[in-house]
């Protein structure tokens, strides 16, 4: 089999698992083996930094990477742009919508990297009224929301209605939510002094955590450095506050409580890709169930790696948690399974012991646990960035990155509200209402 230059290996997902793979592979696998990432976008998504996008901290293009950048072409390793339509598992075949049409790919060896979703039943109303925060878009449109609540505050003459555009309520208070609340309290206070008709105490944040402290992934004492960093800087956060119902002018509370607010950014639960359902694989918390090795039970040649699979840790027996750390963890391991497998020899257990987690809680504010050893404030958000700089694919793109965070340590966020119109979308008032109805009228049809 090592010799056999038909061995073929698809992995479908470009995310930090599936092109960690690719880059892990490369380095591993003998001559004449093909490698062939799939994914519907071009680029790979530092989820992470996405909070900070949202506070204009860092620009889209600096949360994002280029695959082609990320992976190296050519040979035996390729890389499609393209959605998946059917797999057959038994057959060992894939049917994938790309830029030319419909192609159908062979494989040997398939792996999912597909990661997960945002989940926007969770709650009554979430879904028509919360803004999830998954994506680059989902980064750009509540930052866009944002601009336009405070630009509307200096039209609006009601002063309740003015209290309820400027108060921005995060649901949840885990990674995603601390550090959105964070980011959103330093934009705020920095970009004001462009809205002069605004007053500062028009201007709220409030996070709704469900639990009795925040950031539940790490140890409390980060915790609580967390949650005073956050009150310090006037954020209303509040613990043991579970919503039941969002609307469009704001969040209902278990004990009956209404909290008015324009803007509620939904920052808890996933969801599985739908991919994994249509598969009919097995699922446990919306993640694929797979093996020590992380070959999935009963699959000859399927593996599932990364966010979308439920990773047993031999270490200590739990189940990897879904981050970037362990998706790169396990990638790695995954590549020497596949080699081994090519090869001829055993399978081996995944056992990783992370080390450390992090959170950026603001403007030069984070937390952080780094080998047993806590970090609060500045020192914990630049390690924080200095790891997610490390993972940039090449020293031009660091460099670049380096030297435009270095700025935005020193100069307020940018305020520009980005609105991508073509030339043909220009014109009259009439014409744009005209081109909107027909839209509407199409969709609905």
């Amino acid at each position: 089999m090592p010799d056999d230059p038909c061995t073929r290996i698809l992995i479908v997902g470009a995310g930090f698992a599936g092109t960690q793979l690719v880059r892990s592979l490369h380095r591993r696998l003998p001559a004449g083996i093909e490698t062939t990432l799939l994914s519907d976008e071009s680029y790979t998504t530092f989820n992470p930094m996405l909070p900070e996008a949202v506070g204009a901290s860092v620009f889209p293009e600096q949360v994002v990477v280029p695959v082609r950048e990320m992976t190296r072409q050519g040979g035996a390793c390729r890389f499609i742009m393209g959605s998946v339509i059917q797999i057959d598992l038994a057959g060992g075949r894939l049917v994938c919508r790309t830029l030319a049409g419909e192609r159908e790919l062979a494989y040997d060896h398939l792996v999912l990297a597909v990661g997960n979703r945002a989940r926007l039943d969770l709650l009554p109303g979430m879904a028509e009224h919360a803004l999830p925060l998954k994506t680059v878009g989902d980064a750009m449109h509540i930052r866009n929301t944002v601009l336009r609540r405070l630009a509307c505050i200096e039209l609006e003459d009601d002063a309740s209605a003015r209290r309820a555009l400027g108060h921005f309520i995060v649901v949840g208070g885990g990674f995603s939510g601390v550090e959105v609340a964070g980011e959103l309290v330093d934009c705020l206070a920095s970009i004001r002094r462009y809205y002069p008709r605004v007053a500062a105490d028009e201007l709220r944040v409030t996070v709704l955590q469900g639990l009795d402290r925040l950031l539940p992934e790490l140890s409390p004492r980060l915790g609580i450095a967390a949650l005073n960093s956050l009150r310090e800087r006037g954020v209303d956060v509040r613990l043991m506050a579970r919503a039941t119902c969002i609307t469009a002018d704001g969040v209902q509370l278990g004990d009956g409580e209404f909290i008015e607010g324009r803007t509620v950014i939904g920052t808890i639960g996933t969801a599985a890709n739908p991919l994994l359902a249509r598969l009919g694989l097995p699922i446990s918390g919306g993640r694929v169930v797979v093996a020590g090795d992380l070959s999935v039970p009963g699959y000859p040649g399927l593996w599932a790696v990364g966010d979308c699979a439920c990773v047993p840790n031999a270490l200590d027996g739990s189940t990897a948690p879904p981050t970037a750390q362990f998706a790169v963890r396990e990638a790695q391991h995954l590549a020497r399974n596949l080699g081994a497998v090519v090869t001829g020899a055993p399978t081996t257990a995944f056992r990783y012991r992370s080390r450390g987690m992090m959170a950026s809680i603001g403007h030069l504010k984070g937390v952080a646990e780094v080998a047993g050893v806590p970090l609060t404030g500045w020192p914990a958000w630049l390690v924080w960035r200095a790891y997610y700089l490390s993972q940039m694919p090449s020293f031009g793109r660091r460099l670049r990155i380096f030297f435009e965070w270095f700025w935005g340590m020193f100069y307020p966020p940018d305020i520009t509200h980005l609105r991508f119109t073509r030339s043909a979308e220009l014109g009259s008032d009439e014409e744009r209402r005209q081109r909107e109805a027909s839209a509407t009228a199409a969709m609905t049809v």
